[in-house]
Parts: structure tokens; sequence; C-alpha cells
């Protein structure tokens, strides 16, 4: 074989080779943004997340099958599961990585992707899921220490034994995840589960203590954090000196954060899987303190000290279990920012929280899920879990059909949505060279506002100037023109009904009499797609 020949074999498999490496990194889940707006890309194509997730206590070979009946019937494309610490690792250094391959099998069977929630040192603000040869180790992985000197049920961020153990372990699984699920089912994890404290601002202890009295990071002493925070701009000091009424809330979500940013960051250098932490949220109207709520989570207060504190975090998710609509609307833009992609990986499993799916998509978001989808080993029939998960099962039937060009909508902004609040107040979109009206209640009303629920909802989808996708239940929409054609008469060139098949709309039927007189479409209990078409006359 000649030189030049040789040379030319070699660099064809150079070429090769890189090839294929950036065709599997495409292929590599991961979130991008453009423009202030984000999508998952999955396959290299965004990907919205219509998730469910276990109860607790059902990330357990046993509890699978009615994990995946669940899943089922709720139409879901991704199953969000966790994985235990004392599972994982029953004796130190000792790993068992038999449920993470079952996970798999299981999930690619059924062509289902994961979320794979890793409970280790905060679940909920406490240390249940570590392993018990940690738990009987108390002195040397500590809890929180109060203000009177009791000990807390959270884990103290100030440990070292306990950080490193974490890593470690984490690490390992994410070794693991990587040569296990070359398929790449895993989308993406969920680093700790709603950390923070309850019953104490901070961790009191002397170890603490003397971090307390010290000076605040330079990080957070940057004119913009300070402002962010709602701190005078100085130039050091204490954290009490800084941050005033706000410094022991501050001090602990910075720990927690540097904490839980060095678990993600190992992990990461060993897969990097997009990966988050979850808040238990606080109200998010009244600026309360935190006597009432988990201290030093990434509630809303916090969010840019654990932007710089944990920076291989891609995001920050809000656990949706508020009531009222102004409520978890305001969460939504509060955790909907240019630096944090919009994810609720869990909303109480309540009929009126289904509605949100719709705030989400409008917000460009990348993915939502109710808790506790199964029937947490109580042996409910098939009809009562059905009963049960309804509400969340039909907007996912009917979104489902159109789940890569909704994904691709929302990352293109070209979504909008109204959600009914409690007064049932009508509500107007703006969508260019016109206007929406929507109103709520169910079409077997004659007075839609009559209707006691408030469970109505319209996502708009705008394919051009005059073109839209209409999906919703109990509302009524019609139109204005505006601009220089306010005032003008208008009527609806077509209106159809159908659904998306296989990239495209397909229409069963057009509407006109009845079903499109007085103003427009009415919307009953079915969840209801249409293409619309306006013109002015």
């Amino acid at each position: 074989m000649t030189k030049t020949l040789s040379f030319l074999l070699v660099l064809v498999f150079l070429i090769f080779i890189k090839g294929y490496g950036q065709s599997a990194e495409k292929s590599m889940p991961k979130i991008v943004e453009k423009d202030g707006r984000h999508a998952l890309l999955v396959d290299g194509k965004p990907y919205f997340i219509l998730g469910g997730q276990a109860h607790n206590s059902s990330g357990w070979p046993a509890m699978l099958p009615q994990l995946w009946q669940a899943i089922g019937l709720m139409h879901a494309n991704t199953l969000e599961v966790p994985l235990y610490w004392e599972q994982i690792e029953p004796q130190p250094g000792k790993f068992d990585f038999s449920m993470i391959d079952t996970l798999l099998a299981q999930s690619r069977e059924r062509k289902m992707h994961l979320v794979l929630l890793w409970f280790a040192t905060w679940k909920n603000g406490s240390n249940h899921y570590m392993p018990e040869w940690m738990k009987r180790e108390a002195a040397k992985y500590p809890n929180v220490i109060s203000k009177d000197g009791r000990s807390i049920d959270s884990p103290s961020p100030h440990s070292k034994a306990t950080l490193d153990a974490d890593i470690k372990a984490f690490t390992a699984v994410m070794r693991y995840l990587k040569k296990a699920d070359q398929q790449h089912t895993v989308l993406m994890v969920q680093v700790e589960n709603e950390p923070g404290s309850w019953d104490t601002m901070r961790d009191y202890s002397a170890v603490a203590q003397k971090l307390f009295e010290g000076d605040v990071p330079a990080e957070l002493l940057k004119p913009g954090v300070l402002k962010a925070l709602g701190a005078p701009v100085v130039s050091g000091g204490s954290w009490q000196k800084v941050f005033g009424v706000r410094a022991d809330e501050y001090f602990q979500a910075w720990f927690i954060a540097r904490f839980i940013g060095q678990v993600a960051a190992a992990g990461k250098a060993e897969y990097a899987l997009p990966m988050y932490v979850n808040a238990a949220l606080r109200d998010p109207l009244t600026n309360p303190l935190a006597t009432n709520y988990e201290s030093g989570g990434p509630t809303d207060n916090v969010i840019p000290i654990w932007k710089i504190a944990a920076p291989a975090l891609d995001l920050l998710a809000p656990d949706i279990y508020l009531s009222g609509s102004e409520r978890v609307l305001k969460v939504l833009d509060l955790y909907n920012r240019p630096d944090n992609p919009l994810f609720v990986p869990e909303a109480g499993l309540m009929a009126a929280n289904a509605k949100y799916l719709y705030g989400v998509m409008a917000r460009g978001g990348i993915g939502f899920s109710p808790f506790g989808i199964d029937d947490n080993g109580h042996g409910s029939t098939i009809t009562e879990l059905n009963e049960r998960l309804a509400p969340f099962a039909q907007e996912y039937e009917a979104a489902a059909p159109m789940m890569p060009e909704l994904a691709k909508w929302a990352f293109e902004g070209k979504i909008k949505a109204a959600v009914e609040r409690e007064d049932h107040a009508e509500q107007t979109i703006d969508l260019g060279a016109w206007k929406a009206i929507i109103s709520f209640g169910s079409s077997e009303n004659s007075e839609l506002k009559t209707d006691a629920r408030s469970d109505g909802k319209m996502m708009i989808v705008q394919l051009d100037e005059n073109k839209f996708i209409l999906v919703g239940s109990h509302c009524h929409i019609t139109f204005q023109p505006t601009g220089n054609n306010t005032g003008k008469a208008w009527q609806y060139l077509k209106v159809e009904e159908g659904a998306y098949e296989n990239g495209s709309f397909k229409s069963r039927r057009i509407l006109n009499g009845d079903e499109t007189d007085f103003g427009g479409p009415r919307f009953g209990n079915a969840i209801t797609v249409l293409q619309t078409t306006l013109i002015v006359r």
C-alpha cells in the first residue's frame, strides 16, 4: 500500500470518527436558548415533556406495573421516577444499578422517555433517603442546628463528608448511565428534591455561625445582583450587614446551592445530561420571610443566588401546589426567565391544575407533569385510576398527536393562551392584526359565566397573520380586527374541526351556522382542535 493511499485511508477514518462523534453529540438531549426562549432538544428537535411523576416510594421494581399503567392511561411521553441513594449504595462504596437497568429496559419496551430524580442528601428538606450507614453516623453526616440549639430534621449544607459521599454516589450513577443509556432514554436528571430547611431559616451550628459572621462572597456583591436581591449596594461586609432581615435565608440558599451545584458539576463531568433542581414554593405575591416555607431552596426570591452558586444546573423548576390562578400564573412568570427554562416537574393531581399545561406552553416551557400518578399501592381499580387521571389524560390525549409541532411552536413563540381565573372574567389576547376575546364556561350552558367551575382554557397557535390553530374546552372565542382594520366587518373564511396526524392538520368537518354564529366557536367538555382562517370584508 502506498504512503499516499495510507494517508487517504487514515484521513477518511478520522473524518468518519469526527462525524460520528458530532452525530452522537447532536442526538444527546440538551437545552438550547434563542432570543430568551428555550427548548429541550431530543434527537435534535424540540421536545415537550408531557410527564407523569411517580409517588415518592414507587421507584421500586414491584411498583413499576402500576406506574406504566398510569402513564398509558395519561397518554404521557415521559415518566419522572426516583432513584434512591439508599437503593443505589446500600453499603459504602458498593453500588447497585439494577434499578437503572430495569427502568431503561421497561421504558424502551414502551417507547417512553425518563426523567430520573436523585433522592439523596435532600428530599423535601430532609435526609430520609440517605443510606442507613450514613444515618447511623449522625456526627459525621450532621443535620442543621436551630437557633435555640435543637437538631433539625434537615441535612447541613456545611458537611464536607456529606458532600463528598453524595458526589461519589451521583458520579457513579452518571458514569453508569452514560454506558447503559446510549439510546438517550433518560432526558434529564433532577439533582436532590425540594432542598431547604423547615423549622429554621438556616444552620446555626458553630461551623455555620463562623461562616455567617464572615464576609459575603464577592460574586453576590455585584450591583445588579444586590438590586435583584433587594439589598443596598455595598462593597462588602458580613451577611447580616449586607442583607439585613434576609441574611439568614440568603446565607442558607447560598450554601445549599453551592453544595448541590458541586454535586451537579461532578455528575455532568461524567455525563452531561440536562440537570435541574425543583423548588418547594413560597407565596409569590406577599414576599414573606422564610418562617413558613422551606428556607434555602430555589424559591423565587433567591433565584439570583442559585444561578451564581450552582451554574452547572440548567434550570430551577417550580413545584405547583399553590392554590389560585393568580398565584400559579405568577409563579410561571417568575420562573420563565431568559436564564431559566420553564419546567413544571410537579403539579398537584387536581383537576384545576390541568389547565396550567396551556400556560407553560404559551411561555415557551419545556415540560409539565402532575405528581403521584400511580395509586401508591392502595389497590385502586382501573375505573378509580381513570377518574383521577382524567383531567390530565384528556389534555395529553389531545396534545400528543401534535407534540412535535407544539414543542416547535412553543420555542418559536407562536403560542398564546388564556386560562380561566376564579372570577371567570373574559380575557383578551393580542394577535397582531387581530385580538381574540375568550369568555369561559361550557357550551352546554346558555350563560357561560354561570358555570361555577374555573377549568376553561384556550391555546392559540398563530400560523400566519390570519390563520390560527385553536385548542380548548369550556370557553367561547371571538375575534376583532385591529390597527387600520379596527371596526371593520370581518368573518371566518373557514373553521375546520380536526386533529394533527403525521405533522399536518387533518380536517374532519367545516363548522358553520350554529357552530360559529354569535362571534365564534364554543368549546365544550371535550378538548377540541380547530384550524381557523379570518378575513376582513
